[in-house]
């Protein structure tokens, strides 16, 4: 299996938080991190709340691989930066999924600032 599958998608896509554990350098993974998912068309998209300097983000952008888990569905991914032109579309679906969480919190993952920290979730050999 390559790609994510429509029921992953939605399995995923609907989950209110997905566990993150990006791989060391030996292959074995890191503590897993919990935090926010969208789902946007057929990707699946996370941001780092408080930018680039959050230790989750800093090692999966390092790594560029580990494993995630939400919904049920435990998949090994590829990290991949996501194309900056989605970027309104992934800040419509935060906004959507997580907008009664209030502004504070919703507005970390949000906005310009957030372009940069931006990854896509790639299924291991898609």
């Amino acid at each position: 299996m390559s790609a994510w599958t429509a029921d992953e998608l939605d399995r995923v896509g609907r989950a209110e938080e997905l566990r993150l554990a990006s791989s060391r350098p030996d292959g074995t993974l890191r503590p897993a991190v919990t935090i926010w998912v969208v789902r946007v068309g057929d990707d699946l998209v996370v941001r780092s709340a408080y930018g680039p300097g959050n230790g989750w983000f800093r090692r999966a952008q390092a790594s560029g691989r580990g494993r995630v888990e939400a919904g049920g569905v435990t998949r090994d991914v590829r990290f991949v930066a996501a194309d900056p032109a989605a970027h309104d579309a992934v800040d419509a679906a935060y906004h959507a999924k997580y907008d009664r969480f209030g502004p504070r919190i919703v507005g970390s993952v949000v906005g310009p600032q957030v372009v940069d920290v931006t990854l896509r979730l790639v299924p291991e050999g898609a």
